[in-house]
């Protein structure tokens, strides 16, 4: 498999060089030269099948001749070694709870998957990798334990001060070794504008090797594939396919899962359930893209002003517009509905959303009385531990504390603090 960058101004590569470098040369980000189909028997015997036999025939495409196959099996088993359960909220709402892994959130996947093909394609260079991700909530949390300890490589990850919840900071800068958090006085869009612009900086380049771990990364954002083909397997009505609602902030979720359907995955319509972040509902609406400065959410994961992954989803769409509005759509969900929802489903069905599912779960709803008869599902994308403050807010009672999360919410803090420039951030790299 070859991969292009969307900008078309870079030789294509293949998937090891394209994990590697992150990004492309030409600030493009890199998509499959061609779209396999998936195997008529994965989806007749999907049923059967492990789950991580069904992720290795997903991605074996994907990666080609860059791995092989017995060691991307043994990858892929480690990445999804824990349970993603599809659990059934009402008759015609169910709820694909996706943080049952180390860091409770969906992004393990990506990170996993990720980091284990770095150390295999790092493992005979001498020279040091250092990994560069803006998070805005998990993605810095699930990087940090997916590369934790993995030799050659130091992992710097940005974030916005004040703007992550208590746990997702304390998984991000407690870890130390060879990870370094850097507190940014600004958003998450000025986190990514600053790895971005890290990535095109040639005095960068010739001091370190620099990849990213965001979903820019096609070893990041491929392999969330998988979720789409888990909740299949265990979606009991196999003849309705199932409206699909994604919590969307930087949209590389949600184009995993496009991508699964346009490669034969039986789903339905997908519906990217935002927050006030609403560039993207706004796009759908007037065909016109205005990227915004991120405002704060209850739903902080998705604080996004202008999502990288959504060129992907327009390439899968062939930039057809009208062809994306009959596949997606996207809405706008506020602060107090998601804690009506929050609040509602769980005093009428005992299930605890955190405020990313209440986006979704909300989405779904509305979109089944304007559709009625339909069924679908949401994307559970965080532990609501995570958020306690705005849980506790919507259901009166406190979110125990997993066990696995215990000892690391002991742990000191260790983070550099930054300023929202990125001159700051370019002599930090420099000279640290």
């Amino acid at each position: 498999m070859q991969y292009y960058s969307l900008n078309r101004r870079s030789p294509n590569v293949s998937f090891k060089e394209a994990a590697v470098m992150g990004q492309a040369p030409d600030k493009g980000l890199y998509f499959p030269e061609s779209l396999p189909q998936v195997e008529p028997d994965l989806i007749h015997y999907i049923e059967t099948l492990p789950e991580a036999e069904i992720a290795f025939r997903v991605i074996r495409p994907y990666v080609g001749a860059a791995i092989p196959e017995e060691i991307l099996f043994d990858i892929v088993s480690q990445t999804v070694n824990f349970p993603f359960p599809l659990q059934p909220v009402t008759d015609t709402i169910a709820s694909l709870e996706l943080f049952h892994g180390p860091t409770l959130a969906f992004k393990d996947v990506g990170a996993r998957f990720m980091s284990r093909c770095l150390e295999y394609f790092l493992k005979d260079q001498r020279k040091e990798v250092t990994v560069l991700v803006a998070t805005s909530g998990d993605t810095g949390g699930a990087v940090a334990s997916g590369f934790y300890g993995v030799e050659g490589v130091n992992v710097v990850i940005l974030y916005p001060k004040g703007r992550v919840s208590p746990v997702q900071e304390q998984q991000l800068t407690a870890m130390g070794k060879n990870i370094t958090a850097l507190e940014v006085a600004g958003s998450f869009d000025d986190c990514q504008r600053m790895v971005k612009q890290a990535f095109t900086d040639a005095d960068i380049h010739a001091r370190r090797f620099l990849t990213s771990a965001n979903s820019i990364n096609v070893a990041r954002w491929l392999p969330q594939q998988f979720y789409y083909f888990f909740a299949y397997k265990q979606w009991k009505e196999k003849a309705i396919v199932p409206v699909v609602v994604v919590p969307s902030g930087n949209f590389g979720n949600i184009c995993a899962g496009l991508l699964a359907r346009a490669t034969g995955l039986p789903l339905g319509h997908f519906i990217a359930a935002c927050n006030a972040n609403d560039v993207v509902p706004s796009f759908l609406q007037t065909e016109h893209w205005q990227p915004q400065k991120a405002v704060a959410t209850l739903s902080n994961a998705m604080d996004v002003g202008d999502p990288s992954n959504f060129v992907r989803i327009l390439e899968l769409f062939d930039q057809q517009f009208l062809k994306l509005k009959e596949h997606l759509s996207a809405v706008s969900i506020s602060d107090a509905d998601t804690i009506a929802t929050i609040s509602r489903v769980y005093r009428e069905t005992s299930y605890t959303l955190d405020p990313h599912g209440a986006v979704a779960y909300k989405a779904l709803e509305d979109y089944q009385q304007a559709h009625p008869g339909s069924r679908g599902l949401i994307l559970e994308t965080a532990h609501p531990v995570k958020f306690p403050d705005a849980v506790k807010k919507a259901t009166g009672t406190e979110v125990e504390i997993p066990a696995s999360l215990l000892e690391l919410m002991l742990q000191p803090k260790h983070t550099v603090e930054m300023p929202p420039d990125y001159a700051a951030f370019k002599e930090y790299l420099m000279h640290r």
